[in-house]
């Protein structure tokens, strides 16, 4: 086990590496100089080509990529064109926020989603089969930013029942100790402001989580029809085993393989790509953090926040991995 996991962190290392080349030169391809956007279109020829040769950006290409890899392999993320502030001391904040909504979500996804996809191969070709399916494949379907609106209009706007965005409330702001709103209210003791954290994660939560959701009912209907035709399946009935038992102690168990993949990747995809929900709920997530950037053409924060995003996606891949070899032990990894 250790050696695999010491060979699978080797093999990070040229496709992080691979990715900054790639997103370093796809971002120096976006027009416009980021010091004229930074100083505004206004500014004199002298000052935005001063302040072009403090930013190294008068030096070529490859001078740049190095000097931002040499600075990574140190640990330096950069420093912001913009705030002039470090990138590793920004970014948390932003991270945190996505990290909690994107949590949030996949919770939910994975509890209805699987859920709904095993009764749906419990009670295969019944009425609720039909509609969980229908439903998965309106949720797959429907775009993000339409639910994200409609679901403002409905429980916001109509019925002011829940906040139509932000993280907490500007009246009652949340003291900050690890920028995980929900972590944060439970250490200093306010259940008040935790019911507000949550009032607010509920519709970002739920539009985010719809694709996903509706992805992981229907794998897991398709492992578990799979499954449940298996020999084993039918002798444990014919034991006289309860069928609420057989399905979720011995054909789960067997079937979540390939749902535990989607989960992952869904994992990952929800930290990189919220920017639609994060940008109409409102949500300081690190989705609007690269948004914002690529406005200014801030160089620094756009590959810094791309390269930790990509490495959360790959170390939640090689987490679910890890997963396989405990829930089914006849996969080894010596």
């Amino acid at each position: 086990m250790l050696s695999y996991i010491g060979k699978r962190m080797l093999q990070l290392i040229p496709v992080l590496l691979g990715m900054t080349f790639l997103v370093f030169m796809i971002i120096r391809a976006i027009p416009g100089n980021p010091a004229q956007m930074i100083l505004g279109q206004q500014a004199t020829k002298e000052a935005v080509e001063a302040l072009t040769v403090k930013l190294g950006l008068d030096n070529p290409w490859y001078i740049q990529y190095f000097k931002y890899l040499g600075d990574l392999f140190k640990g330096d993320l950069g420093e912001s064109m913009r705030t002039r502030a470090p990138v590793s001391d920004e970014i948390w904040p932003y991270l945190a926020a996505t990290f909690e909504l994107a949590l949030f979500a996949i919770v939910i996804a994975v509890i209805i989603g699987i859920n709904a996809g095993i009764i749906s191969a419990w009670f295969q070709n019944s009425w609720f089969d039909y509609t969980a399916m229908i439903l998965a494949l309106v949720g797959v379907s429907m775009p993000i930013f339409w639910l994200g609106l409609m679901g403002q209009w409905v429980f916001a706007v109509e019925n002011p029942w829940l906040p139509t965005g932000g993280r907490e409330e500007v009246r009652d702001p949340i003291s900050a100790i690890t920028n995980l709103y929900v972590l944060d209210t439970i250490i200093q003791g306010r259940f008040d402001q935790l019911w507000q954290v949550f009032r607010h994660l509920i519709l970002p939560g739920l539009a985010l989580a719809t694709i996903p959701m509706a992805i992981i009912a229907r794998m897991t209907r398709s492992s578990m029809l799979e499954v449940m035709r298996s020999d084993y399946i039918r002798t444990a009935r014919a034991k006289g085993q309860k069928m609420f038992w057989v399905v979720y102690k011995h054909a789960l168990k067997n079937a979540i393989i390939p749902v535990l993949t989607i989960i992952g990747l869904q994992m990952g995809m929800l930290l990189g790509g919220a920017i639609l929900t994060e940008t109409i709920f409102a949500w300081p997530g690190v989705g609007r953090y690269i948004y914002d950037a690529i406005g200014y053409r801030d160089y620094p924060v756009i590959q810094s926040s791309i390269l930790i995003v990509a490495l959360f996606f790959v170390m939640i891949n090689l987490f679910v991995d890890l997963l396989y070899s405990l829930i089914d032990p006849r996969i080894k990894y010596d």
